[in-house]
């Protein structure tokens, strides 16, 4: 008998990172399950996927910002008779106008998709990985998360050093039972992402083109590193010694170094 075919989980599947991280399970002959706020995107690209590489592409639309969102959505899974084999947590947004200056609603819906949600998919998602002995959990962090918070989006970054710090846990625990556990941290990537919070101008007149990756290379890379269990992977040569110096500078020079950042992007 082959290798039995398998189902992916993708939040934020309808754009960007969470896209092409779907266009690189469906050419690796994986099921998929696309969930996001959006059903029209989802469903051109299900159809998409399904068309060009013989897949089965699933949509099922979630707001992962309301509770109980996580839940609803496993269950909705089991409902059509469906599992998920692996976990891609891709959802979430920011909000670049300062600390006080964002609603309280906004900051809790940031909290709730980028840090409750994965963390929920995962507990209710990984036993049944577990004891099937095989499974992929691949979350999107930032390389944000590597360096000290910035202002203007404070929450951001703390919030996805979350996500690598829970990420690096549950790689250890899930060691020998086959099932893989990765933090993405990608640096600046051409998606809708930085449309969507309204910070296109400025971030793309800040800094030169070659800092720059596209989804599609950033979501290779990801995939590759999930399958061989590495624990974190950050896309690209300078993101990585951006990361290196961010750990390794004492904290007075990395917080001038990202309040440069926030100050050519015009949020301090």
């Amino acid at each position: 008998m082959g290798e039995p075919r398998r189902t992916i989980l993708i939040t934020g599947a309808s754009a960007g990172i969470g896209a092409a991280l779907a266009r690189v399970c469906a050419a690796r002959s994986h099921d998929l399950i696309l969930t996001a706020r959006r059903e029209g995107p989802l469903k051109g690209l299900a159809e998409d996927l399904s068309a060009r590489h013989g897949v089965v592409a699933s949509v099922i639309t979630a707001d992962l910002a309301e509770p109980g969102a996580p839940v609803a959505l496993v269950e909705a899974i089991a409902a059509r008779g469906l599992r998920a084999d692996g976990l891609i947590n891709n959802a979430g947004f920011s909000r670049t106008t300062g600390f006080l200056s964002t609603e309280p609603d906004d900051h809790a819906a940031m909290i709730r998709v980028m840090l409750t949600a994965p963390v929920e998919l995962s507990r209710l998602l990984l036993p049944g990985m577990v004891a099937r002995g095989w499974g992929r959990v691949l979350n999107v962090a930032s390389l944000a998360g590597q360096m000290p918070a910035t202002g203007g989006d404070t929450l951001y970054g703390p919030i996805k050093s979350f996500l690598i710090k829970a990420s690096q846990g549950l790689w250890l625990e899930t060691q020998g039972t086959g099932v893989h556990v990765t933090a993405l941290c990608p640096g600046y990537t051409y998606t809708e992402f930085h449309d969507v919070n309204g910070s296109r101008e400025q971030v793309s007149s800040a800094y030169p083109a070659w800092m720059w990756m596209d989804a599609e290379r950033v979501a290779r890379i990801g995939w590759d590193a999930v399958e061989a269990n590495r624990p974190r992977v950050t896309p690209g040569v300078m993101n990585n010694v951006l990361a290196t110096l961010g750990g390794m500078l004492p904290d007075s020079l990395a917080l001038k170094m990202v309040g440069g950042h926030a100050r050519r992007l015009d949020r301090l």
